[in-house]
């Protein structure tokens, strides 16, 4: 696909651009004809199509894509309770994030705050952790306290630390970053850190603990179950290795508990992880389900996140990441507007689902990776334009 020469301003700046360079662009131009008019959420919807435009600015300087940002902020609502990635901690984050005043967004949020939890939620999707985290990365510390007070007294000890049932009233207790123990813990390290409460840093240590002791793939891997007992056993896996459930979500969190303790053994963890992710198999389709989906959440998206991470920090080995990056190539569905992907979900009836817009799912998470990919690989800026609270930034790994 042809593109006018003022595209060409990106971490190529020379004239030669990369195959992830192109994808990515392409996947921001099919952004920029199709919207979630019912969904303003940061994970699948609106807000996070926000925080893409602003990477596709900061990536090539090309002041259309700050004109849409502002565009769609300014026809951002209905967000709902107080979360970060459902909620107005989302809103407020990408208010700040166009420079804009985020303190009504914080208003709701506080709002939205039972005194325990948001709605039935501890976890960082949808309750009390990424509200803390995103309270911290906008500067309010007070918010971000109150809203972890509750937690000490809602940990359940175990024989190795403690755990939460982060939503209320399900059985199963979940161990990985997206609703689980460790995006828990990340809130409490992280705050705990910022603002000298020893006590919080210690809750979620022990938090950590408990986590590492059901490891099942040492000494020289990482591997976690979902859940014990297993949630949804009839539809979830035993074991994931994206984001959300598996190796790569327990590395960003191993990554910050490194930066936050000085404490070597958090980052042998985090290669741990690697090592599993690396030996599992991904991004090939092995089975029905085991690896059908390309977006940041739990797919090939957020795996590439941590692949640039590593190639920023450590110097890694580029093959994997540039695997990942010819993955996505392979499964982008070409339009007139541009490039997407659909994801599939093997036990529907109609397994191949529609193409998305958002963070999440869809072309705004991986346009986001893949244009840090291009800048990290160029050995250009590894930072985003707009670090989610939860990913630790590169070189001191504090929450952004």
């Amino acid at each position: 696909m042809d593109h006018p020469p003022a595209r060409r301003r990106g971490a190529a700046a020379a004239g030669v651009v990369s195959d992830a360079e192109r994808l990515g662009l392409d996947a921001v131009d099919w952004l920029l004809v199709h919207e979630e008019p019912d969904d303003p959420t940061l994970y699948s919807g609106t807000a996070g199509v926000v925080l893409t435009l602003l990477e596709a600015h900061h990536h090539t300087g090309e002041q259309r894509y700050a004109d849409e940002a502002e565009r769609r902020v300014d026809g951002l609502s209905g967000l709902d309770g107080g979360s970060l990635y459902f909620g107005q901690a989302g809103g407020a984050l990408v208010q700040h994030a166009v420079r804009r005043d985020p303190l009504a967004a914080l208003a709701a949020v506080r709002a939205a705050f039972d005194g325990e939890r948001f709605e039935h939620w501890l976890d960082l999707l949808l309750g009390n952790a990424g509200v803390a985290l995103t309270a911290l990365a906008l500067g309010d510390h007070q918010l971000a306290i109150d809203v972890l007070a509750p937690l000490p007294e809602l940990a359940e000890p175990t024989s190795a630390g403690v755990i939460w049932q982060t939503r209320a009233g399900r059985e199963a207790r979940l161990h990985h970053v997206s609703h689980g123990t460790l995006g828990v813990v990340m809130a409490l390290v992280a705050v705990g850190a910022a603002c000298g409460r020893a006590d919080l840093v210690e809750l979620g240590l022990a938090g950590a603990a408990d986590v590492v002791a059901r490891d099942e793939a040492g000494p020289t891997g990482f591997l976690v179950p979902h859940s014990d007992p297993q949630n949804l056993p009839d539809r979830v896996e035993r074991y994931s290795f994206g984001w959300c459930h598996g190796p790569v979500g327990d590395a960003q969190a191993f990554r910050l508990l490194a930066a936050a303790t000085g404490d070597a053994a958090w980052s042998t963890l985090a290669e741990r992880c690697w090592t599993s992710v690396l030996g599992s198999g991904l991004p090939q389709r092995l089975r029905p389900g085991f690896w059908d989906n390309s977006g940041r959440c739990c797919g090939t998206a957020g795996v590439l996140a941590l692949a640039s991470d590593r190639r920023a920090e450590l110097d890694d080995d580029p093959t994997f990441g540039r695997l990942l990056v010819a993955d996505l190539e392979r499964r982008a569905v070409r339009t007139s507007a541009g490039v997407c992907w659909r994801n599939t979900e093997h036990t529907a009836a109609q397994p191949l689902l529609p193409s998305r817009s958002g963070w999440a799912m869809g072309n705004a998470g991986i346009a986001r990776e893949l244009l840090r990919w291009t800048r990290v690989e160029a050995g250009g800026d590894p930072r985003y334009a707009v670090a989610l609270p939860d990913q630790p930034v590169v070189g001191d790994g504090s929450p952004a």
